[in-house]
């Protein structure tokens, strides 16, 4: 018996780790979304195509060999949301520094995010939508925002109810735009966030809602706001608004996708 598939060499154990690092990624970018539904689609006729070539069902296997080597091209539409998001995180990958790298493969820590002070963040925002005034936060997740932060004023300051409420306040001037939170520490204020251009954003949510999507869409942080207007608290992640009974149920969603 052949036994010469049980002998790894270290390319093949190289090989092994980097498509299981790129497998990972691609489930992160695709994790619920509309897309993993496509995926298991196409998975499925993969499938259906080895067996009906096994059965040697020519015609059949046939049209569906066609489907799958024609349909790159589709693939590339249907999917260039989540291969914007796939090279910007690449691209944005701070490999100078251990931890930089090491906020990438959030897989080889146990909860990168876990130190985020969730509960101090939405008590500001409660007093933030009683008095309707308006904030937008940016919690980076795995992505690296610097980039966006470079729009901004660099900050190096912990997260507390007093800094926000500083920020914040209406006649403070760094009140416009959004601020950005990584690890617990506020690292930008007056940052300028990339505007949606989807038309299916209803007309009543206004320059900060679009903001807050658009960022969401590009990366794979979340986003807090409050409206002005009505005070209410919006939760938005990956370019859609996060539905939520009440304050103790959005605190469970924000810290389990942080701890992702």
């Amino acid at each position: 018996m052949n036994l010469d598939f049980l002998h790894f060499s270290f390319l093949d154990v190289l090989d092994i780790i980097l498509v299981a690092v790129l497998l990972y990624y691609i489930y992160k970018l695709l994790k619920g979304t509309v897309a993993i539904n496509i995926v298991i689609g196409i998975a499925l006729i993969f499938l259906i195509w080895k067996v009906t070539q096994a059965l040697q069902m020519e015609m059949l296997s046939g049209i569906l060999g066609y489907l799958l080597s024609g349909g790159v091209i589709a693939l590339i539409i249907v999917f260039q949301q989540e291969i914007r998001k796939f090279l910007l995180m690449i691209g944005t990958t701070n490999f100078k520094t251990k931890r930089g790298f090491l906020n990438q493969l959030k897989f080889l820590q146990s909860e990168i995010n876990a130190d985020t002070d969730v509960d101090t963040i939405l008590k500001t925002f409660t007093a933030f939508s009683k008095e309707k005034t308006g904030a937008l936060i940016v919690i980076e997740r795995t992505n690296k925002l610097d980039f966006i932060a470079n729009s901004g004023d660099k900050m190096n300051a912990l997260v507390t109810d007093a800094i926000l409420e500083s920020i914040f306040y209406k006649n403070s001037p760094l009140h416009d735009g959004a601020t950005i939170i990584r690890d617990n520490y506020i690292i930008a204020t007056r940052v300028i966030l990339p505007v949606s251009e989807n038309s299916k954003i209803p007309a009543r949510f206004g320059l900060r809602h679009r903001a807050a999507i658009g960022v969401t869409e590009k990366t794979d942080a979340v986003c807090l706001l409050v409206s002005e207007e009505t005070g209410e608290i919006s939760y938005i992640k990956d370019g859609e608004f996060v539905l939520y009974k009440n304050q103790d149920q959005l605190n469970e969603k924000l810290k389990k996708d942080l701890s992702e």
